[in-house]
């Protein structure tokens, strides 16, 4: 037999009491920029920081028939209804946020033809699939056509456009691309959503190259609240699994940026909220969780600018941008006066306005030299002044230097210059200028942070940007989307409670003894239903920690939820092996995460198997 003993939560510290329960490559983003008519500059962009960026989306699908015979129509009826399926998510979408419509493009791939025929595929069939699932005919210009040798197509009563590949994406009728081999150089269309093609395996090279042109986000931003926007799904009713691999193996070795993951329908899955548990969904509001995103810090008093303007362009607070700069300018008004104080000022501004001149004389006769200390005086000119007024202001960010000198403009401006410049360069000063905008950015969202959380999803993603960049971790709410993408190995199993769910009310997922053992204990034990915790997701739960000073995140494995005479009781659980270096660190996380957070979360506990 085997037990979980397990850590739990008391005064708001994590302990470890025995609580005992019996269970059974690289690639390049080159983006060009035009400089002048003659000059164009490139400018390369890690792909982690493009894909980061939200412009391009998570996941590629790939759609494949498990059975050996023909059944291109019926892959073509599902691409439809994929397709019909983004178009109303975007619909729903762009209503709720006021956006502007998204049409998403169905891109169909046909075969080649003959002097006779534009395309052996049977486009006849295809249209009429198209209206039946529409539920309505087709209008002039919703369907169009790239074949260089062909004009307008008539296919039943339908009028197929043939249109240059680099007008669709701006034709916003277009909802309908039928092509060959032609949209892989000088198309670009964020639109395009879903592909089918009827072409053999032995084209996976050029629709690897052609996904590729089919990533990037139509809105230039990750959607958080509906996974489904997130990809772009291709069937292949002539591929098989091995084929299928080769089209994996050509994206990741394509040069172009590619999303993080790409597989088969049946690894990569859209979840939706189970049902049964909205009641759950609507009583997480209080709960928060972090973001951590170590390689985008910014200095803590441009971001307190920054969130200050952003508060003030939004309306929650039309005077935060003046009285945070204000208080940052009195600030320092008190470091300069600090330094002042100190009796170095005087030393250290005669360094900036002029600095004594030595000469060194040799004679040539003698074949000797002397050097000759600081035989004059020279002044510094007031452009080198400006310039190191004007290094001194990037070091500040955000105009501030001139913001100073502003409120300072009845007196001589090269005091106040020389003053900015002197701040700059005094270490300490600018510390604890920065540990008071810290603090003062943290005290600005948490006063505003239920004001942020109503507005668009465009502008909630400015202000998650700015937290994600604190030095200082900031906790935000932690709001579980509509629906979520996840990836299901091939060793999963069926689970029973589950937050998320398919279309068809299952769930499954791969556990190690450890995770299915402490869901197995907690379902026994009355628990109502359970989340599965996947690491570096957009939605999931986030703890900070810290190993060697450097703070970094971890995903506990589990959220279970339980019920008592006060509502809903959220429990994070994460079963963890002893042994591993990152124990002790983790551990400690945990117990600060329950010292700020014990009244919004029920058991914080990191969980141990132990053998009896």
């Amino acid at each position: 037999m085997q037990k979980f003993i397990k850590g739990s939560k008391e005064d708001g510290l994590c302990v470890m009491p025995l609580v005992i329960g019996v269970t059974a490559t690289p690639q390049r983003f080159d983006n060009l920029i035009a400089g002048t008519t003659s000059t164009v500059q490139k400018i390369i962009v890690p792909p982690e920081q493009v894909r980061e960026s939200g412009l391009l989306k998570d996941r590629i699908i790939i759609h494949y028939p498990d059975i050996q015979l023909s059944a291109d129509m019926t892959m073509f009826k599902g691409a439809v209804d994929n397709w019909r399926k983004k178009c109303d998510h975007w619909e729903s979408y762009c209503e709720r946020e006021s956006e502007k419509m998204v049409n998403p493009i169905l891109v169909i791939q046909v075969e080649d033809g003959n002097d006779r025929i534009a395309t052996q595929t049977d486009l006849g069939a295809c249209i009429d699939l198209l209206e039946e699932t529409l539920g309505r005919k087709l209008q002039p210009g919703e369907a169009v056509h790239t074949f260089n040798d062909r004009g307008t197509l008539k296919v039943r009563d339908v009028e197929i456009q043939q249109i240059e590949a680099s007008r669709i994406q701006d034709e916003e009728n277009v909802i309908v691309v039928f092509f060959k081999m032609n949209l892989s150089t000088g198309w670009d269309c964020p639109r395009a959503e879903t592909m089918m093609s009827f072409r053999s395996a032995q084209d996976y090279t050029y629709i690897a190259q052609l996904l590729g042109r089919m990533i990037r986000t139509p809105l230039a931003r990750r959607i958080s609240s509906d996974a489904e926007l997130n990809s772009v799904s291709l069937f292949l009713p002539y591929f098989d699994e091995e084929t299928v691999k080769n089209v994996v193996n050509a994206l990741r070795d394509s040069e172009a940026v590619m999303p993080t993951e790409t597989g088969t329908n049946k690894e990569l899955v859209t979840l939706g909220r189970n049902l049964e548990y909205s009641d759950v969904f609507d009583a997480m509001d209080n709960l928060i969780t972090y973001r951590i995103d170590s390689a985008r810090k910014q200095a803590p008093l441009k971001l307190l600018i920054q969130i200050s303007r952003a508060l003030t362009m939004d309306g929650i607070d039309l005077e935060a941008q003046k009285t945070v700069k204000k208080v940052i300018l009195s600030k320092m008004d008190e470091e300069i006066s600090r330094i002042k104080e100190s009796g170095d000022f005087d030393t250290r501004g005669a360094s900036i306005t002029g600095f004594a001149l030595g000469t060194l004389i040799f004679e040539y006769g003698d074949n000797a030299y002397s050097f000759d200390e600081a035989t004059q005086t020279m002044t510094v000119s007031e452009f080198d002044i400006s310039r190191h007024f004007e290094q001194a202001g990037r070091l500040l960010g955000e105009g501030l230097h001139k913001e100073y000198w502003i409120r300072h403009s009845t007196r001589d401006h090269i005091d106040v210059k020389k003053e900015i410049i002197v701040l700059t360069n005094d270490t300490d000063a600018m510390e604890r200028i920065n540990a008071f905008a810290e603090k003062e950015f943290i005290a600005l969202y948490e006063n505003n942070k239920r004001a942020i959380s109503r507005l668009n999803e465009a502008r909630k993603n400015v202000y998650e940007r700015l937290t994600n960049a604190s030095v200082q971790p900031i906790s935000v709410p932690w709001v579980l989307p509509d629906s979520i993408d996840f990836s299901i190995p091939d060793n999963s199993m069926k689970f029973e409670q589950h937050l998320y769910c398919s279309e068809d009310g299952t769930f499954e997922t791969s556990l190690n003894p450890w995770e299915s053992g402490v869901v197995t204990e907690e379902l026994n034990n009355g628990a109502v239903c359970w989340l599965r915790n996947l690491d570096r997701k957009k939605w999931s739960l986030e703890i900070p920690y810290e190993v060697s000073g450097v703070t970094t995140s971890m995903f506990p494995d589990l959220v279970i939820v339980r019920s008592d005479a006060q509502g809903y009781v959220f429990d994070i659980l994460e079963p963890h092996d002893p042994s591993r270096k990152d124990n002790y660190p983790k551990a400690v996380g945990l117990a600060k995460f329950a010292e700020k957070h014990w009244d919004i979360f029920g058991r914080i506990q990191l969980i141990r198997l132990k053998k009896v």
